[in-house]
């Protein structure tokens, strides 16, 4: 039977997230009204909507929408896309790839489940740890001496879910270089992606550049619509798409249709979208800086080069769990701690994708004002 740890980031959210008067540490975007997604379609998604009949889908997903996946990379075709919740894809593609007594290399600090299923099923996990003192670094020297001839799987997530951290092109190419130089499969959670401040720092997406890479992405973060739960896997890898498709029958089987239909809206008018999101990033990142000046006694960070997160390290506090769990209760402000992330209790998560940011920044910045002069 699969056991597998409470998942401690989110069981925090399902505390806090739709009670909490003002959110300081959402990992996405700011939402797109519905009505602004079905202004966007055109005449041929308009008419599918209008005439859509509540039926089951294709478990891979619809067509089109995989059509319109596939137009963001560069190498990759509609039938190498599996349409998955983004949660789903993660255990969709460990469930198919590993075995007990396997060991596999995730990113950490990271987004739990990266790392969780792999344990559940029996893998042993070695941490790709970032470097705080050199702007949350990962080297990939210390990859390499963390790799072993049982390494089955390496998970990677860039831009990084907490810290925001892009690694230089260079890097990346370094790093699919060598997996492909020991057939080792990558998983690439590139949930953040095209949130880049600037857009030529931008990473190729992993399956482009190696054949047993599995790209992550999906409509949650980048383009604020988390509530369609619409994901996706992209691999070149035939054999292993083919086993992670069977696998969702046992999981969702497939996606809702009218989702489907209005991520396929918004994919084609991505560019759109995501300028929408950059542009608000770009203000909330400036808010980010002024507020990590002013604050520098209390708190210290900066804003990230990509992603709509930051990890910052908090000065005038030895325990951020019970710090986040006072903030909650005497402003009505969450914020998530680093003991969520396993991370110690030093620093915090701050998301900076909403629209309401620079308010919520300010409230917090007289609370630290108050509270520590």
């Amino acid at each position: 039977m699969m056991k597998i740890e409470p998942f401690a980031l989110e069981r925090y959210f399902a505390r806090y997230e739709f009670t909490a008067r003002h959110l300081l540490s959402c990992s996405d975007c700011e939402s797109l009204p519905m009505a602004d997604v079905l202004a966007m379609a055109d005449d041929a998604t308009r008419d599918l909507w209008d005439h859509l009949r509540l039926g089951y889908t294709d478990s891979q997903g619809h067509p089109l929408l995989r059509e319109a996946i596939a137009a963001i990379y560069d190498d990759i075709r509609p039938q190498d896309i599996l349409v998955t919740v983004p949660e789903e894809g993660i255990f969709l593609l460990m469930q198919a790839l590993l075995n007990p007594g396997d060991h596999v290399v995730c990113t950490f600090p990271g987004y739990q489940s990266l790392y969780a299923v792999a344990q559940s099923i029996g893998c042993s996990v070695s941490y790709w740890t970032a470097d705080e003192s050199h702007g949350w670094r990962f080297a990939i020297d210390r990859l390499e001496s963390i790799l072993q001839n049982s390494t089955r799987l390496v998970v990677t997530n860039f831009p990084h879910n907490p810290t925001g951290y892009l690694p230089p092109r260079e890097d990346f190419e370094a790093l699919v270089d060598l997996l492909r130089q020991r057939n080792i499969p990558l998983l690439a959670d590139e949930m953040y992606r095209f949130l880049e401040q600037n857009a030529e720092d931008r990473l190729p997406a992993a399956c482009d550049l190696y054949d047993q890479a599995v790209s992550l992405f999906g409509l949650s973060k980048t383009f604020g619509l988390p509530g369609l739960r619409i994901g996706w896997l992209a691999t070149r890898n035939q054999a292993l798409g083919t086993r992670m498709g069977r696998l969702k029958d046992y999981t969702t089987i497939c996606s809702s249709a009218p989702s489907e239909i209005l991520a396929l809206m918004a994919l084609r008018n991505r560019d759109a979208i995501i300028a929408q999101q950059n542009a608000r990033l770009q203000k909330n990142r400036a808010a980010l800086d002024r507020f990590f000046r002013v604050q520098a006694g209390c708190i210290t960070g900066q804003s990230p080069p990509a992603g709509s997160l930051c990890f910052p390290r908090m000065q005038t506090v030895a325990d951020t769990y019970t710090f986040c769990e006072e903030l909650i209760q005497e402003t009505g402000i969450m914020l998530a701690p680093s003991r969520l992330f396993a991370y110690g209790d030093h620093h915090v998560r701050i998301g900076f994708g909403r629209e309401d940011f620079p308010e919520v920044l300010a409230r917090f910045g007289d609370y630290l004002k108050m509270r520590f002069g």
